[in-house]
């Protein structure tokens, strides 16, 4: 779990961001969990926006998304949000939190 402060510093850094995973019409699949499962691999800070189209929406993807996968949420505006899990990948740049 994430502190306020560890949040705050994260959103800073998400503003940033492009989205690394776009949500279609659907809602949340095995391949789209694998996707995200992937960028916070090789990221540990992730992105993901829902076209208008979706039948869920963006909070309730985070909180599945965060439940599975085992990440914490940063942010969760619009059609769009935030997660971020530490890598144990070997070679990448850590975000120090």
């Amino acid at each position: 779990m994430i502190t306020t402060k560890q949040r705050s510093k994260l959103k800073a850094m998400a503003n940033t961001l492009k989205p690394a995973v776009i949500v279609g019409k659907g809602e949340l699949t095995e391949n789209i969990l694998k996707e995200i499962e992937v960028a916070l691999y090789h990221h540990e800070l992730v992105k993901v926006a829902a076209l208008k189209s979706c039948e869920i929406s963006a909070k309730t993807m985070c909180a599945e998304v965060c439940e599975i996968l085992g990440c914490d949420p940063v942010i969760s505006i619009g059609n769009r949000f935030v997660v971020y899990k530490r890598s144990d990948k070997d070679g990448i740049e850590h975000i120090e939190i």
